[in-house]
């Protein structure tokens, strides 16, 4: 093995050293390392007969299942450069990232081919492994004989175009290369105390972070259950029934598991080990109820596509709601093994501890940069550090903390607003299930603080969560207004989608 790493390097031997073991388990049947290995070198010569070689950009908008588990070997086999495609994407958005990729081929369920048409209409010309309907080609493909002999692999061909949420403008192309991402899954199997024993349960989209976790899972050896959906019983089902060791969540998952165990007359949590999740930190109560029913099972990350899941990790002894924890709580820990953290003033100079700045980060697996985007990738490396978007300050003793994004920084009044900071404050009053906060442009103020309650009861009202939030915040950090929603948007990635937010209001729709 070359100390050059390409991504196949390790993944390639592991299929053979874990052959008889299972590795995915769907629905539809168990599928063991063998299984993955001849499928995979199936459609691997399948790509490549279709003119896929090492840096190619090879689509893929599947759910999670066992094809996408294929595809996404049969691209590191060759080489190639996956682009995988959120089926929560429109037809648009995926035609706007199949052409701006320049995928040579797309394996797609029948149901979204629209999205390639679209393509093909704008210039495109991506070739369509299709997977069910009437025009499936992926038995055919899988039929292929295995590619008896995989091409070689320059480590610094383009292995990843990750799209980012596109919450401003148009979605930008992450281009990683292949030893990044070598080194990147290095790192996952360093940081995610994951063993050949865990079983390990994904309900979120393998094309975000969640396909990271399922290659370490594979490196490892370690079994790995696929679902399209979060659906809380069912995990609560799989936790108990079939051993779920690992789960990787986001906290608002998190919450609807401790209110579904509480509810349950009993539940037997003795398999679980690991609740992997990132996000947003853990309110202190739910910490410790979370304690209370599984133990001490908490690890958390911080990361983003420029940098895939790890830069810092809060680890299990940190979540603790006393002590020394109960400061970390608020954090998202240390930086990895891998990984280098600063936080930076607008000159560049490092920040005083405690000192709030912009996140920056250094690691063997950032980004090579935005695909045909030379300036913002300039603007986001600079110097060998990734500028993250992110503001944050680090403590004397080297914990992160996140107080915004710097887009999401609302100044009123001449005076800086973390939202983050706002919705903390609100997340703990009674009645609030969920609170996201934004600025809207205000002739007086510049913006004005407002914040989107989803509420718990209906006693909840504006009015109540204005006159708790005078109890809670200082004059300028208070709402100025208070919007009861049903349900908060979210963009492709889950997260919560202020655009859409401020888009709302900017079109006077505040019922």
């Amino acid at each position: 093995m070359s100390t050059d790493l390409v991504l196949r390097d390790l993944l390639g031997p592991a299929l053979a050293r874990h052959a008889a073991r299972p590795a995915i388990v769907t629905d539809a049947r168990t599928w063991t390392y063998a299984d993955l290995d001849v499928a995979a070198r199936s459609l691997a010569a399948a790509l490549q007969a279709n003119g896929v070689t090492p840096g190619t950009a090879v689509a893929l908008i599947l759910p999670n299942g066992a094809e996408y588990v294929v595809a996404d070997l049969a691209v590191a086999l060759l080489g190639a450069a996956k682009v995988p495609l959120n089926l929560m994407l429109s037809d648009d958005e995926q035609a706007y990232m199949l052409t701006d990729s320049r995928a040579v081929v797309c394996v797609v369920t029948h149901d979204r081919l629209a999205s390639v048409e679209l393509a093909r209409d704008r210039g495109a010309d991506p070739f369509a492994i299709v997977v069910g309907g009437p025009d499936d080609g992926w038995h055919a493909a899988l039929a292929t004989a295995p590619l008896p002999e995989l091409p070689p692999v320059p480590s610094d061909a383009a292995a990843l175009i990750m799209y980012t949420g596109g919450t401003t403008g148009l979605p930008k192309g992450v281009v990683h290369q292949q030893r990044g991402l070598a080194m990147n899954l290095v790192s996952h199997l360093v940081e995610m105390e994951l063993t050949a024993e865990d079983v390990l349960l994904l309900t979120s989209p393998l094309p975000h972070s969640a396909g990271f976790l399922l290659q370490a899972a594979l490196a490892k050896g370690a079994r790995t259950m696929l679902e399209d959906r979060f659906d809380v019983e069912q995990v609560l089902d799989r936790v108990e029934r079939d051993g779920v060791s690992y789960l990787f969540l986001v906290p608002t998952m998190i919450y609807r598991l401790l209110d579904a165990v509480v509810a349950r007359d009993s539940f037997d949590a003795s398999a679980l080990r690991t609740i992997l999740y990132g996000a947003a930190p853990i309110t202190p109560d739910r910490l410790e109820q979370g304690l209370a029913l599984f133990g001490p099972v908490f690890v958390q990350l911080y990361a983003q596509s420029e940098a895939p899941n790890f830069l810092t990790r809060l680890r299990r002894d940190d979540h603790r709601a006393d002590g020394a924890g109960a400061g970390r709580l608020t954090s998202c820990g240390q930086s990895v093994l891998m990984a280098e953290v600063r936080v930076v003033r607008e000159d560049g100079t490092p920040c005083d501890p405690d000192e709030v700045g912009e996140v920056t980060a250094r690691s063997p697996y950032t980004m090579q940069g935005y695909l045909d985007r030379p300036v913002e990738t300039a603007e986001a490396l600079r110097d060998g550090w990734l500028h993250t978007g992110d503001l944050g300050f680090l403590t004397a003793d080297g914990y992160l903390h996140l107080v915004d994004r710097k887009k999401d920084m609302i100044i009123t009044g001449g005076l800086n607003v973390y939202s983050s900071e706002v919705e903390q404050v609100l997340a703990r009053l009674a009645g609030v299930k969920s609170v996201a906060v934004a600025g809207i442009p205000h002739p007086d103020w510049g913006e004005a603080v407002v914040a989107f309650v989803v509420p718990a009861d209906a006693d909840v009202t504006r009015e109540s969560i204005l006159a708790a939030a005078r109890a809670e915040l200082t004059t300028y950090k208070r709402p100025k207004d208070v919007v009861l929603v049903d349900t908060l948007p979210t963009t492709a990635v889950g997260k919560v989608d202020k655009k859409a937010l401020r888009a709302r209001m900017r079109n006077g729709d505040d019922s």
